[in-house]
């Protein structure tokens, strides 16, 4: 069974606006509204991908009980563990003419010890032996950055695999905690490791050590250039075919949404690295995080090329 963990949830608003440009007014051309963050969005892919999955989320006020509702309608089961204050609304603003990305988060609301304690039970109560367990997003504000840390021991030791797609302080030490599967980007990665990566040798050698340092899976995204997919005896370069961008949110949510379904599937690896740079490839083709359809993540699976680095 596929889990996901958003602990800092959103509803995203995303707004196209032709010529965007600070201190004036902007006339939106579109705009649509999803229920977001990461957790959620790898959900909603794996849906489409054809994959139940359990979302887990920390939601608040009406905005988070818009986005069960949302989730509910799609299908999606949902365990919503409710606190106090207003779930963030987030505002992306795409620009086709000067082809920007512009994002505006809000920060939710606040998640005290012991309420995070409770999540973790209830997450825990419901996985098992073989599950698979996403842990993606930002922290909210009152959790302290070992919060990841602390969900990756206790799903381990329950024989769950676990994928973490976090950066910063929350990624770093839960390393220590040796998640299943990590996805950092290059830039994220460079992060963790303390100097600048300026190649995609040593971006690959990188992900080797996190590898040899018990990280079963390292899994690098690097934008126009591919994604790396590093094991202990294998490293793959997959390149994904150009397309047209509609929006670049929620990509890497859909790169591992790919990866936690090829996993569940059984797929090896060089399948499962098609399918994730082939599924974040039909996602950027859409507005705002909405999913891809299956339909197009299969007509670009052939048009994705992979290289045996070593």
């Amino acid at each position: 069974m596929l889990h996901t963990v958003t602990l800092n949830p959103a509803l995203d608003k995303t707004a196209v606006v032709e010529g965007f440009t600070v201190d004036t007014v902007n006339r939106l051309t579109d705009l649509r509204v999803d229920p977001g963050g990461k957790g959620i969005n790898v959900s909603k892919v794996a849906s489409e991908l054809g994959h139940a999955s359990v979302a887990h989320v920390v939601l608040a006020g009406q905005t988070g009980k818009k986005i069960s509702a949302a989730l509910a309608d799609m299908g999606i089961e949902t365990k919503a563990f409710e606190v106090e204050g207003e779930t963030r609304t987030n505002l992306k603003v795409v620009d086709p003419r000067l082809k920007t990305n512009t994002d505006v988060n809000e920060p939710g609301p606040v998640v005290g010890s012991e309420q995070f304690a409770s999540f973790a039970r209830a997450l825990t109560d419901e996985v098992g032996q073989g599950d698979v367990v996403v842990l993606a997003g930002s922290l909210p504000k009152g959790l302290g950055p070992d919060s990841y840390a602390l969900l990756v021991t206790s799903l381990r030791s329950l024989g769950a695999k676990v994928f973490l797609d976090a950066d910063g302080e929350p990624l770093r030490l839960a390393l220590k905690a040796r998640p299943y599967l990590i996805k950092p980007n290059d830039h994220e990665l460079a992060g963790l490791v303390g100097h600048e990566l300026k190649s995609v040798e040593e971006i690959a050698q990188a992900a080797k050590d996190l590898v040899a340092g018990g990280i079963e899976r390292v899994v690098v995204s690097m934008g126009g250039a591919g994604a790396l997919f590093v094991t202990a005896g294998t490293a793959l370069l997959a390149k994904a075919p150009k397309v047209k961008v509609g929006s670049t949110v929620g990509a890497g949510d859909s790169v591992v949404a790919a990866l936690a379904c090829a996993e569940i599937s059984g797929l090896p690896l060089e399948e499962a690295a098609r399918l994730a740079v082939a599924t974040g490839s039909a996602n950027v083709m859409c507005s705002g995080t909405q999913a891809a359809s299956r339909e197009a993540i299969e007509e670009l699976l052939p048009k994705v090329t992979v290289e045996v680095l070593a």
